[in-house]
């Protein structure tokens, strides 16, 4: 079994974020009046990528640089149904009625039906965890029931330098 929870860290920013950090990088030194060489150094990049970014830029300025919205088919649910959502996660597992608090796929995907009535596969779940909602796959530590930690740190701080002495 596994378990979702909040990464704590703020997520890097994706390869397309970075393009267009780059791309809108190339049309500040554009207007500098700096070389396509330089440029393409500076941004490590070949000079024919500066060369296109310049005709875009030309014709369209800083915003022809920009990403543009993705194609295709919208997402199945919307940015109040993901609060939503994400609120209801946070609340817990055993919050919607699961025996362990831990969040599977499965139990993420009967949430989201039961809070926004939109079904969603596995993997589109997993979409939502991770792209969305920014979360990371987190599993449970296993340890025996039997471990008692008092013992082993008594035995780490008492028998263990009296072994070691006796090499």
């Amino acid at each position: 079994m596994v378990s979702f929870k909040p990464s704590s860290l703020v997520p890097p920013l994706t390869r397309p974020q970075l393009a267009e950090a780059r791309r809108v990088r190339a049309a500040e030194l554009f207007d500098q009046e700096r070389s396509g060489a330089e440029i393409a150094r500076l941004l490590g990049v070949i000079e024919e990528s500066v060369r296109r970014w310049r005709r875009v830029w030309e014709e369209g300025g800083v915003g022809g640089l920009r990403r543009r919205p993705a194609s295709g088919r919208p997402p199945k649910l919307d940015d109040a149904q993901v609060g939503r959502v994400r609120a209801a996660l946070e609340q817990g597992a055993q919050a919607h009625g699961f025996e362990a608090d831990l969040w599977t796929l499965e139990r993420v995907g009967l949430v989201v039906e039961r809070v926004t009535g939109v079904v969603l596969s596995r993997a589109s779940v997993w979409r939502l965890l991770t792209g969305r909602l920014g979360w990371s796959l987190q599993r449970p530590e296993r340890c025996a029931v039997e471990r008692d930690e008092s013992e082993i740190a008594r035995w780490i701080a008492h028998e263990w330098p009296r072994i070691k002495k006796g090499w």
